[in-house]
């Protein structure tokens, strides 16, 4: 069975965060942080984004859908998008175990040197 309140321990303390650290980054009060942990109250979906988004984990994975962490885009550019959902399809792509650099992966390399030359 799945424990919510375990999820959230974890990725606190994976963060090296306090219950009152993590509730103030989240508005809430240490005591309920901790109400959250010992399974007494579930916060509402409003806080479960506030929680996904402060460690970085997808809504499926902090209520125990999913145990995938997400990759937040947040701040790129398109063309920075573009780049990390090439890269996800690429390392999700079985027939990319070969040796050497096929031409799709050289044209990711290329795109990543300029993507990471351009002046800021």
């Amino acid at each position: 069975m799945f424990d919510f309140g375990q999820r959230l321990r974890e990725l606190r303390l994976q963060r090296h965060l306090s219950q009152e650290a993590m509730g103030k980054k989240i508005g809430r009060s240490k005591p309920v942080i901790s109400s959250y942990e010992n399974n007494l109250k579930l916060p509402t979906l409003d806080v479960l984004i506030d929680i996904a988004a402060l460690y970085n984990v997808s809504l499926d994975y902090l209520v125990g859908f999913e145990k995938k962490e997400m990759v937040s885009v947040e701040g790129l550019t398109e063309s920075q998008k573009g780049i990390i959902h090439t890269l996800l399809v690429e390392f999700y792509d079985p027939k990319q175990a070969a040796a050497g650099f096929s031409e799709r992966q050289q044209t990711i390399v290329s795109a990543l040197m300029k993507e990471f030359s351009k002046k800021k």
